[in-house]
């Protein structure tokens, strides 16, 4: 199956997409889209890979579901598009990135600034429908994302994982912690943000990992 893609994810996933769960996960993302509302917008499903080939990748940070609501998914977990309200999630985010530089972040919810540095922001669903949280999930997107991680695992060295919540910890099952750094705690929402996100020295403990491996570090400013 021919999927537009980035050249190195598209090289590096090339199995998933001659499988028949891709091919039936397709089917139905199709179909979703034609008869229903359904966020991101078709061209940033893959937005993620996009703006962080498989080589360029330094940190991952896992999110569930896109936002569903209008005008908000933008292809990067966590993020919204410009312009939009920044949801409560992302402001905890900014808050702990404040707390540990001690600068307050720019208050741009779209995080392709993070993404071009090597951050690769992935859903574990890469669509959803519209009101409707969790409509994909169960489809095959998990499988797809999956391959995603155990690839970063198996082929790239030295990477940072941060995985926020339940949901995100599951998929570090994936993950070679013998080679990679995984960073693990609450997710930043507001019902559990105060019981491990908040103060946990997430970013800067992945700035220091990379340095550690003659990596820059991420302006999460």
């Amino acid at each position: 199956m021919d999927v537009k893609i980035e050249p190195s994810w598209k090289e590096a996933l090339t199995e998933e997409f001659g499988k028949p769960y891709f091919k039936e996960l397709t089917d139905f993302v199709k179909e979703e889209y034609k008869s229903k509302t359904v966020f991101p917008h078709p061209k940033a499903i893959f937005r993620a890979f996009e703006l962080t080939p498989f080589r360029a990748v330094k940190v991952v940070i896992l999110g569930q579901d896109p936002y569903h609501g209008p005008g908000q998914a933008n292809g990067l977990s966590f993020a919204v598009s410009e312009g939009v309200q920044i949801p409560p999630s992302l402001q905890n985010i900014f808050k702990e990135i404040e707390d540990e530089f001690g600068e307050k972040p720019r208050q741009d919810g779209d995080l392709s600034r993070w993404a071009r540095q090597g951050v690769l922001l992935l859903n574990a669903t890469l669509t959803v429908r519209a009101r409707a949280a969790g409509s994909h999930q169960g489809k095959g997107w998990e499988a797809f994302t999956d391959a995603a991680i155990a690839a970063l695992s198996a082929q790239r060295e030295h990477l940072v994982f941060m995985l926020w919540g339940n949901y995100a910890k599951a998929k570090g099952a994936h993950i070679d912690r013998s080679k990679h750094l995984v960073l693990e705690t609450t997710h930043p929402s507001p019902f559990s943000a105060h019981h491990g996100f908040l103060g946990s020295g997430q970013f800067r403990k992945a700035n220091e990992y990379l340095a550690e491996h003659k990596e820059a570090p991420i302006d999460w400013r």
